[in-house]
């Protein structure tokens, strides 16, 4: 098992070192602040280039539905969600209606 640095990692990656330890940061690229210092498992960076690579990869497939693996690109919509417009709609209605002033006391002193 090799172990790479930030600067070596993001040569693997062909990425700039601060992109790197930003995304390694918010856990996307798998990584570990070990210390002061980043550290990568070459191995963690191959699947994780693999799997950037099936999604997109497929994304480009369009027309090819039976070659579509990417679990984004199949998604049913199964309802649920109001539009934007009907919500804008169901707001407008709310906000006409109209309340009540409360009474006031009719008494002087």
């Amino acid at each position: 098992m090799k172990t790479l640095t930030l600067e070596e990692a993001a040569l693997f990656l062909k990425m700039h070192p601060e992109v790197v330890r930003g995304r390694a940061k918010a856990g996307i690229i798998p990584g570990v602040k070990a210390g002061k210092r980043w550290v990568f498992i070459e191995d963690d960076l191959v699947a994780y280039l693999r799997s950037e690579y099936a999604c997109r990869w497929q994304a480009l497939q369009v027309g090819h539905e039976e070659k579509q693996l990417c679990h984004s690109l199949n998604v049913e919509k199964r309802g649920g969600s109001v539009s934007p417009h009907q919500a804008a709609n169901v707001l407008d209605a709310l906000l006409q209606q109209k309340i009540k002033p409360k009474r006031r006391n009719s008494m002087t002193d």
